[in-house]
């Protein structure tokens, strides 16, 4: 999708925190709603699993959205011509931060006395 259709939704979630984020966008009538829920979906499941962030504490601290790569293309036109025109696509970056998860330090072995 062009980057200007997705930046105008990426408008509304930018600063809050996750979970209003995916909130506002399950409620937001724009297909480009969809792909930048799935991108913040996926900044959060990073953010759990290998950043080791508390999942409750996440705000979306940026969120980008800049042009990737246009496909260009023809459409027929009247007197057997052909236009031109440019299927855009777009790269969105979210940065979400919160607070660091303690790290739970391994329990060790209980050391089994044999009776003798």
């Amino acid at each position: 999708m062009s980057p200007r259709k997705v930046a105008v939704v990426a408008a509304l979630v930018r600063g809050r925190s996750v979970e209003d984020a995916l909130t506002i966008l399950e409620h937001t009538p724009r297909r480009t709603a969809l792909p930048v829920s799935k991108v913040i979906a996926s900044a959060k499941a990073n953010a759990e699993h290998n950043h080791n962030l508390k999942p409750g504490t996440l705000q979306i601290v940026e969120i980008t959205v800049t042009h990737g790569p246009r496909l260009k293309r023809y459409r027929p036109a009247a007197h057997g011509r052909a236009l031109p025109f440019q299927r855009r696509s777009s790269h969105i970056k979210v940065v979400v931060d919160g607070e660091v998860r303690e790290v739970k330090k391994p329990v060790k072995a209980a050391v089994k006395k044999e009776a003798k």
